[in-house]
């Protein structure tokens, strides 16, 4: 995030925005940089990612469900939207730590050259994707307890056929908690600031996907991947299928749901065929 941070200064914050008594590197002017970057790039990730699959993955017969809001789509985006600064100031605490050395991340040719290789990339990308489905398993779970649900989760499960549009609204307690696992990896383990980026930005890619209802997945990955089908489910059923990409804590912890997005196919299969016998 430095890097971003780096250029915001250098051509729109510097010039403007803060007064010279206050250096680059002061702490309550870097927080604010990063509040100001993390709740922008949010909001653009999210109408750009959002609304691709809204207007060309989604199948919009969903809306026929009898379980979709009316006015849902607003509400959805009404809801991201108002969320998403607030989970931008908790979210640049940790990049204030990351921007001021406290963390694993590295960049340049200081480094040692087997952290620079393809290999270790590749070795990251790993390890990164199986440390934070693990530790989101369980913070997700968790959130389904009885005693913390209804005061943060049972927003997000309003949506009980989501759109795209649903991927981001969360109470922004629950959006950080869930995202926490990201930003507390490059504190334990190195990762390369620019593949850092590169996967937070995928990640908020994945969330908006789940959230498509195209349930189609290679037939391969089915019994691997927690794809849409299963997160389908999981906003009608509740219980079942917290994982985020993997199928595995959900195997291991006894809450995995062979996913047929089967209360919702079923009924748009009626729908078309209703619409077919119309014609």
């Amino acid at each position: 995030m430095d890097l971003i941070l780096q250029v915001c200064d250098k051509y729109f914050f510097s010039p403007v925005v803060y007064p010279v008594s206050w250096p680059e590197d002061y702490i309550v002017r870097q927080y604010i940089s990063l509040s100001i970057i993390t709740s922008i790039g949010a909001w653009l990730l999210y109408f750009a990612t959002a609304c691709f699959s809204y207007y060309f993955v989604f199948d919009h017969t969903y809306m026929k469900h009898p379980q979709f809001l009316k006015n849902q789509v607003r509400l959805e985006i009404t809801y991201s939207t108002t969320s998403v600064p607030f989970m931008g100031l908790l979210t640049a605490l940790m990049f204030v730590l990351e921007v001021r050395g406290y963390s694993k991340l590295y960049y340049g040719s200081n480094d040692s050259a087997f952290y620079s290789s393809w290999l270790f990339l590749a070795i990251s990308v790993v390890t990164f994707l199986m440390f934070t489905d693990c530790f989101i398993y369980w913070i997700h779970r968790g959130l389904h307890h009885r005693s913390i649900y209804r005061y943060m989760h049972k927003g997000h499960h309003k949506w009980k056929v989501p759109t795209p549009f649903a991927s981001h609204a969360f109470h922004p307690l629950d959006g950080f908690l869930q995202s926490l696992p990201y930003h507390v990896y490059p504190f334990i383990f190195p990762l390369h600031k620019g593949l850092y980026l590169i996967l937070f930005v995928m990640v908020n890619i994945w969330t908006v996907s789940i959230h498509d209802g195209d349930c189609k997945v290679p037939k391969i990955l089915e019994p691997f991947i927690n794809g849409t089908a299963h997160h389908t489910d999981h906003h009608l059923l509740y219980k079942y299928n917290y994982g985020q990409f993997f199928t595995l804590w959900d195997r291991l912890a006894g809450s995995y749901q062979q996913p047929t997005c089967l209360s919702v196919n079923t009924l748009l299969d009626e729908l078309k065929q209703l619409d077919k016998k119309q014609e």
